[in-house]
């Protein structure tokens, strides 16, 4: 649901949606992670008191990247929730994910990549009446990478179950079919002419076995 004066992406305004909900990071270590469902944004920043925009003290307009990432998430007090969260990029966390997308390789944020960002600790207040400040580590993942790990769904063909089959043994000199048949067939003794057999192996041609 959008807020007075809150940007919708084109995609939003054509489907009808108002958004999807933001990203909550409540506490260090809550992290965000998923692939991108549409091209970011940029908006102008707004009041979160009475959504008026937002300036610096010089007059230029303060600036934020609006991202859209499907993750696993889930409220399940709305049952309309697809698991899109949106991130409002700004401050120390578009320092985090700039870096994040420089060491990937890539040229900038895309649809597919998948973007992970992880809320790490705070810094304390720069001033009276001023909230800590939020710090960020980013991951980011190209698409293209994405696309190389992804199987074409049309190629993979579901694996059949495995069923364990005990292995063949060699026949045993001075046994008949039906002793060793008897004899494989009490698990210790098994064991015992596997481990005979695979003593025999290991032994040399022409060699005196061990015993």
């Amino acid at each position: 649901m959008t807020t007075p004066h809150q940007q919708q992406s084109a995609d939003d305004f054509l489907m009808g949606g108002g958004g999807a909900p933001t990203g909550k990071f409540p506490t260090p270590g809550a992290t965000i992670t998923g692939r991108l469902t549409q091209k970011p944004t940029v908006e102008q920043q707004r009041d979160i008191k009475d959504g008026s925009l937002k300036f610096w003290k010089d007059g230029n307009p303060m600036k934020q990247l609006v991202v859209t990432v499907q993750t696993q998430e889930r409220d399940p007090q709305n049952v309309d929730d697809d698991g899109r969260r949106r991130l409002f990029v700004k401050g120390q966390m578009k320092n985090a994910i700039a870096d994040a997308v420089r060491a990937s390789g890539a040229p900038g944020l895309e649809v597919d990549g998948t973007l992970t960002v992880t809320f790490t600790h705070e810094l304390p207040a720069a001033g009276p009446g001023m909230s800590p400040a939020k710090q960020y580590a980013a991951q980011y993942v190209p698409a293209a990478t994405n696309a190389l790990h992804t199987p074409d769904p049309g190629t993979v063909q579901p694996a059949a179950p495995q069923q364990y089959a005990p292995p063949a043994a060699a026949a045993v000199p001075g046994l008949t079919p039906q002793q060793h048949q008897a004899a494989m067939a009490n698990p210790a003794t098994a064991a015992l002419l596997a481990q005979q057999q695979a003593a025999a192996a290991a032994q040399p041609a022409g060699a005196a076995p061990p015993f």
